[in-house]
C-alpha cells in the first residue's frame, strides 16, 4: 500500500469513483449523481474552491486504488474562526487500521506543513454536508448528507481523534400519524397576531430577489453556530442554481414582519436520492426520466434549513415557521428529516421534540491537535 497525490484528470476520476466501487454491495448507500461529485471538485462550478488550498490523496494497492482522503484549509473559516484549524474530508478506506492511519498521517502531515494547529472532520466541500454517521446508518441517508460505514469511528478514535461536536437529525412521518401537536398551533397562532409575521413560500418570478434574501438571512441567522464561516454570494448562487430543478416553492418558507422585513426562512429539499436509487449514480440512459416523472410526486424531504435572525430569537418564530412548512408540504404519506441541528442548540433541540419529531440519527466531527 502506499499513498500518492491524486494530481491528474485520471486521478481526480479515481478519487470520484472510488466510492461506488466500495459501496456497490451497501444496500444503504444511495450513488449521488456522478456529475454532481464531479462538480465538487471543479473550481469553475463549486465556487467554495476559490477561498480553498487543498489536495486530494489516493491509497494505493498496487495499480488500484483503495482508499482516498482530502487534506484541506478554508481560508475564510480559518480568518472567521480566528483559529488554524485544517480540515480532512471523503475519507474512505478499507477496513484496516494500518490503511487508515496512513491516509490520516498524509492529511494530518499535510496540513502541518501549511502551519495548521489542529485537523477536523470529515467536512466536505458543500455546505452542511458534514460529519460520520454514528447512529442511524439506516434508513438510507436522504440527499446532500453523509454515509459511511460504522468501522470509520473506529478508524478516527484509534488514530486519536475525538469527538469536538455531534449533528442530531430528526424525523416527521404523517404515515406514522405525525401531526403538530395542539399547543403548538395555539402558540404559533398567537406569535403569528403578536408580531405580525407573514409568511410565504418562494417566488419563482423574483427567484434571483429571494437569493438574495437566503444569504442576507443566513448570514445574520446562523452567525453564531458552531462550524459557521460566512457563505459568499457565488456560492449561495451556485447552490441554488444546482437546485433550482428540484426546488419546489412550497418547500421553502420565509416569514416577513409587519414592515415586509424578512426576518427568518426555511428551506425543505426534496429527498431526490429516493429517485436516483439504483442509477449508479448516472442519469443517462434511463435515470433522467425516472427523476423527471418522480420529482412532482415526492414527498420525501430534508429540512435542509431553518434560520431566524437574532432579534427575534425566543419568540418561536422557528416554530411558526416550521408550522408553515409543514403545512405548505402536507399530504399523507409526508415524510421528512430535519438533518441536522447542534447537540448543544438547546432551544431549537427543545422546539423539535415539542414539535413531536424523532430522533433518527447522530453523525459526529472529530478533531484533535497536530
Amino acid at each position: 500500500m502506499q499513498i500518492k497525490k491524486a494530481s491528474t484528470p485520471k486521478d481526480l476520476t479515481e478519487f470520484i469513483n472510488l466510492p461506488y466501487q466500495i459501496y456497490r454491495n451497501d444496500p444503504n448507500w444511495i450513488p449521488p449523481l456522478r456529475s454532481e461529485m464531479r462538480g465538487q471538485f471543479d473550481p469553475r462550478r463549486n465556487p467554495l474552491l476559490d477561498h480553498c488550498e487543498y489536495q486530494l490523496f489516493l491509497l494505493m494497492d498496487g495499480d488500484k486504488p483503495a482508499g482516498r482522503i482530502a487534506a484541506f484549509i478554508d481560508t475564510l473559516a480559518v480568518d472567521y474562526w480566528k483559529e488554524k484549524i485544517g480540515l480532512f474530508g471523503y475519507y474512505e478506506c478499507p477496513r484496516d487500521e494500518s490503511c487508515a492511519k496512513m491516509l490520516l498521517d498524509t492529511a494530518a502531515e499535510w496540513l502541518r506543513d501549511r502551519e495548521m494547529k489542529s485537523i477536523r472532520g470529515p467536512w466536505s466541500f458543500v455546505s452542511q454536508e458534514w460529519g460520520a454517521v454514528l447512529e442511524g446508518f439506516t434508513p438510507e441517508p436522504v440527499v446532500m448528507s453523509p454515509y459511511n460505514p460504522p468501522y470509520y469511528n473506529d478508524h478516527f478514535a484509534a488514530y486519536g481523534l475525538a469527538k469536538t461536536k455531534d449533528l442530531l437529525v430528526y424525523y416527521i412521518d404523517a404515515r406514522e400519524g405525525y401531526q403538530i401537536p395542539e399547543r403548538i398551533l395555539t402558540l404559533t397562532d398567537k406569535v403569528a397576531q403578536t408580531y405580525g409575521v407573514r409568511l410565504r413560500p418562494l417566488d419563482t418570478k423574483n427567484f434571483d430577489r429571494d437569493v438574495e434574501t437566503v444569504i442576507a438571512l443566513s448570514n445574520q441567522s446562523l452567525a453564531l453556530n458552531w462550524g459557521y464561516s460566512p457563505v459568499t454570494e457565488d456560492e449561495v448562487r451556485a447552490m441554488a442554481h444546482d437546485m433550482k430543478p428540484i426546488i419546489q416553492p412550497e418547500g421553502v418558507i420565509f416569514a416577513e414582519d409587519s414592515q415586509g422585513r424578512a426576518i427568518g426562512f426555511a428551506i425543505a429539499l426534496p429527498d431526490v436520492n429516493a429517485l436516483i436509487k439504483g442509477l449508479d449514480g448516472r442519469l443517462f440512459p434511463f435515470g433522467w426520466w425516472k427523476l423527471l416523472r418522480g420529482l412532482p410526486r415526492l414527498k420525501q424531504y430534508r429540512m435542509f434549513a431553518l434560520g431566524v435572525i437574532p432579534e427575534y430569537h425566543g419568540k418561536a418564530i422557528d416554530s411558526l415557521i416550521y408550522r408553515a412548512l409543514y403545512e405548505s408540504l402536507f399530504s399523507s404519506d409526508l415524510r421528512m428529516e430535519i438533518n441536522y441541528v447542534l447537540e448543544d442548540n438547546g432551544p431549537m433541540n427543545n422546539a423539535i421534540v415539542k414539535l413531536g419529531a424523532k430522533p433518527l440519527r447522530r453523525y459526529r466531527i472529530y478533531e484533535m491537535a497536530i
